[in-house]
């Protein structure tokens, strides 16, 4: 499968097949060019100009590209554009189907491109490129009539890539000639002699990814397609109802909502900008996916012998579990110490857990034992919500996928087991911890967890954690650890595991 590469700005000197051996440089427009195409030199279009395509996919278009550009997050960017745009309602969701979908999409859509255009997607000049990838997503996984697809996406280049709507247009007609299936299966290798190649390509994931996936599944190939399914479908919004402010059931009334299906905190959104309901803005529940509630409640329903005052969030960063330990903390007269190394972060933590039983630290959650706030052997409860690849929420950061390299999981390994490590000196005899991970990665959460358990130098063992979640959850293992999934609970893929110092 093709990789996707950077974004980036309309530059002069395109020939009409819209771009060149060099790939684009950084210069953003030439003197000829830039009142005309309203460039400047930090790239793509002024949001100023006036661009020629419907403001809906104008914005999903900026999106993308800042998304491959700037190395943006697509969550963080595509709220603003949209507000700067004044879309609203379908015209909003229409610019969030065509962003994500694009980035979910990405790496099959690049293979498709590059088999019509006849040639690799790194010889397309960026911004055309990025334009391309929304045209090709629309014909192959919305509604939009074809010819609709194909003129938009040409009114588009003809904004970003003056000289390229030939090209463009002789594309997208070509994508056109066959349904994404077909695509698949032109293009796909064989399942039978190829199968992680085949998945990888049919549902748009990297290799490494597809095959980490398969391998948590336990080699299940039928089940891991489900995963890769699931993980290309827009999920839902998580609501969290913290306790003693609001229950879920009053929130679901308030917000439109359901209650969740599993965690007694959550509460399903059907849609709109959870940032604006007045609950959220109050502090009375705040985003969070089930999955991580499910994990913050499992270390808080671990049983103690003995004191249950002192908790500590090691990596409290940006606060969602925080501040729901920190509302079960107000209700059973505990106090949180949650831990953050950088600073904007820890400032996060702290409009998070406002009004709370929560004191934030600012400093390496490591130093336990050499820092006189974070003392060893101390804590009753810990949650060590250790950095990690973030391959279990690849369904709502889908930009992870093509960004994350086999090669970042030795020092994500290493700092887990140390964070981990730390964790346990800084319980107490009889305290619990969870070891907490955003991904299914067997060297993330198996190894990482075994090892730490290992060579942390006390005695530990560990509790079952199944019965720490709510009763009748299918899919959980055999214990005792457990690994969350989108296809099975709806969740982001959680990984959980509870030890306790002996």
């Amino acid at each position: 499968m093709t990789a996707p590469r950077g974004g980036g700005r309309p530059r002069p000197g395109d020939d009409r097949r819209g771009g060149d051996r060099r790939g684009g440089d950084r210069r953003g427009g030439d003197r000829r060019g830039d009142d005309r195409r309203g460039d400047d030199r930090r790239g793509g279009p002024h949001r100023s100009a006036r661009p020629a395509v419907d403001r809906p996919r104008w914005v999903a278009y900026e999106a993308v590209a800042a998304v491959h550009r700037d190395d943006a997050f697509a969550n963080l960017v595509l709220p603003a554009m949209l507000r700067e745009a004044g879309l609203f309602g379908r015209d909003a969701a229409f610019a969030t189907e065509l962003t994500y979908g694009t980035l979910r999409h990405l790496g099959t859509l690049d293979t498709i491109l590059t088999a019509a255009a006849g040639r690799d997607v790194d010889r397309i000049d960026p911004p055309v490129r990025d334009a391309l990838r929304i045209g090709a997503y629309q014909i192959l996984h919305t509604r939009v009539p074809a010819h609709a697809a194909v003129s938009s996406t040409v009114d588009l280049v003809r904004t970003v890539g003056a000289g390229a709507t030939g090209f463009a247009n002789a594309v997208l007609r070509e994508v056109a000639t066959r349904d994404a299936d077909a695509w698949a299966g032109q293009l796909a290798p064989a399942m039978d002699t190829d199968p992680i190649g085949h998945l990888a390509v049919t549902y748009s994931h990297p290799q490494w990814i597809v095959r980490s996936f398969a391998e948590a599944l336990g080699g299940d190939l039928g089940e891991t397609t489900r995963l890769l399914i699931e993980d290309n479908v827009r999920p839902p919004v998580h609501l969290c109802a913290r306790p003693g402010r609001i229950d879920a059931a009053d929130l679901a009334d308030e917000v439109g909502g359901a209650p969740g299906a599993f965690s007694p905190h959550a509460v399903y959104l059907p849609g709109g900008a959870p940032g604006d309901l007045p609950a959220v803005a109050q502090g009375r529940a705040h985003v969070q996916d089930e999955g991580s509630q499910l994990v913050a409640e499992a270390l808080v329903a671990a049983e103690l012998d003995g004191p249950d005052a002192r908790w500590l969030d090691l990596c409290a960063g940006p606060g969602g579990k925080s501040g729901l330990l920190g509302a079960v903390a107000a209700q059973r007269g505990a106090r949180l110490t949650a831990v953050e190394v950088a600073e904007h972060r820890a400032r996060l933590v702290a409009e998070a857990t406002r009004g709370f039983p929560v004191t934030v630290l600012t400093t390496d959650g490591r130093t336990v034992g050499a820092d006189p706030d974070l003392p060893e052997g101390e804590f009753d409860r810990v949650l060590v919500d250790a950095p990690c690849t973030g391959l279990g929420s690849l369904r709502r950061r889908p930009e992870s996928r093509w960004r994350r390299q086999p090669g970042d999981l030795p020092p994500l390994t290493r700092l887990q087991r140390e964070l981990l490590t730390a964790g346990i000196r800084a319980l107490r005899p009889g305290g619990v911890v969870a070891y907490v991970t955003c991904s299914p990665h067997t060297v993330e959460t198996h190894v990482t967890v075994t090892e730490a358990a290992r060579r942390c130098g006390v005695p530990v063992d560990f509790v079952d954690a199944r019965p720490l979640l709510p009763a009748g959850m299918p899919g959980l293992g055999d214990g005792p650890t457990v690994q969350l999934w989108p296809h099975r609970h709806g969740t982001d893929a959680m990984f959980l595991a509870v030890l306790r110092r002996t």
